[in-house]
């Protein structure tokens, strides 16, 4: 899955066939008629009472297309969430404290450019491979460093903003794939099964996205107990208040967002509304799988760029008969699938392969070759945050798919 998490230059145009600069004529025109609530960056809106409906309570019905307003501002805001995990993660194999983060819980947010936020970190999260190497790679630290820092969890605090949301809210963010051995896990993308929950046929999870949940050492535990213990603690301080649990991530992430959203729902009885908002993520589970998440009622929001390679790995999608997929000029923005008259058995005897994966959750899909900014399409700038940031903030309906007002400040900051 090679580009889960990569890194690009500063510089977002990246080069491209000749070819496609003069195809200008080919790029659908800008919307400008767009009210001013719409155009301004800094619009924070009001949830109240509809909060639920943002976190996905009706699965999003009526406010993808065209893109609701509040939920374009959602979206943006757990991104930058996403984004500062990046901004905190030590990147330099050099470096003494390398895969660990640069900044302890009570500055993080602030040293990565979120400092009026509203939440505190609470909790630092750590993920370990569970691949063993032989004894002689670890005379490279930057090879076989096992445990690395993956993310946080972060609890709204402020009460005004508590107010603004309509509950308390706890985020989880997950940045995306930057060592050595988080690289050999997402090339382990055979099928490997979860527990039996005795509701169905046996689910099954990508194995390198498993391994780096589920998996720990002496000195460290593993991330599900991470997130085991700090929700546990969590929901003993605020469980009587209303709450949410937000959970996003990019690339890697995304992967590890949605089997943390699982497990949460699956080991806390009376978890609180579990949301996923999840930016180029690639697949995860089998199709038992997603129908047990959509079982749990965890609602799962897939950010796809349709011109990103990531969210088309690993293996492929067998798609079933009672459901639908809708697409308009390229943008899906209902994401059900249905079979195209391919024979029961024949989606039987490729179900029970390693290879067979669902895509789990809604979907609202974008490309980069919507908007002007983005004069390079290559798979690392069409699989970079900021671009995913750049397209949701551009992004108004199948019709209309990008606004003349779009902010371009987001390709200026560091790319991932």
């Amino acid at each position: 899955m090679g580009l889960c998490g990569i890194r690009v230059p500063q510089n977002p145009t990246l080069s491209i066939p000749h070819h496609f600069h003069n195809n200008t004529h080919m790029r659908k025109p800008l919307c400008t008629a767009i009210s001013a609530a719409v155009s301004s960056p800094c619009v924070k809106l009001k949830l109240g009472k509809r909060w639920r409906e943002y976190q996905g309570l009706h699965n999003w019905e009526g406010l993808l297309d065209p893109l609701d307003e509040n939920l374009r501002n959602e979206i943006l805001r757990y991104g930058q969430f996403v984004d500062a995990a990046y901004k905190s993660f030590d990147f330099d194999p050099s470096s003494p404290t390398y895969a660990t983060c640069l900044y302890p819980k009570a500055s993080l947010l602030d040293r990565s450019g979120l400092p009026a936020t509203g939440y505190r970190v609470s909790k630092h999260l750590r993920a370990t491979s569970g691949i063993r190497l032989p004894g002689w790679v670890h005379k490279a630290p930057s090879v076989a460093t096992n445990s690395s820092w993956i993310g946080y969890v972060a609890v709204c605090q402020d009460k005004q903003e508590i107010s603004r949301l309509g509950r308390r809210d706890v985020v989880i963010a997950f940045r995306g794939t930057a060592t050595c051995l988080e690289w050999l896990e997402n090339v382990r993308a055979t099928l490997t099964k979860l527990p039996s929950t005795g509701c169905g046929p046996h689910m099954a999870v990508e194995s390198g996205f498993l391994s780096l949940y589920t998996s720990g050492t002496d000195s460290c535990p593993s991330l599900r107990q991470m997130v085991r213990e700090e929700i546990s603690r969590l929901l003993q301080s605020y469980g009587d208040q209303p709450l949410s649990l937000t959970i996003t991530g990019h690339s890697l992430g995304a992967a590890l967002a949605t089997l943390a959203a699982y497990d949460i729902k699956e080991y806390f009885k009376r978890a609180p509304m579990v949301t996923v908002m999840s930016f180029g993520g690639p697949r995860v589970g089998n199709s038992s799988f997603r129908k047990r998440v959509e079982k749990q009622g965890t609602k799962v929001l897939r950010i796809v760029n349709s011109d990103d390679v990531i969210t088309k790995v690993p293996g492929f999608v067998v798609k079933e008969e009672e459901e639908e997929e809708e697409e308009e000029g390229g943008h899906a923005v209902a994401s059900k699938l249905k079979g195209g008259g391919v024979p029961r058995w024949i989606q039987k005897c490729v179900e029970d392969t390693q290879w067979a994966y669902s895509e789990v959750g809604r979907e609202l899909r974008l490309s980069s070759r919507d908007s002007p900014h983005l004069t390079g399409i290559n798979a690392a700038t069409c699989h970079d945050l900021n671009t995913y940031l750049h397209l949701v903030d551009g992004f108004v309906s199948s019709s209309c798919p990008f606004r003349a007002t779009a902010r371009r400040f987001f390709l200026s900051n560091k790319t991932k």
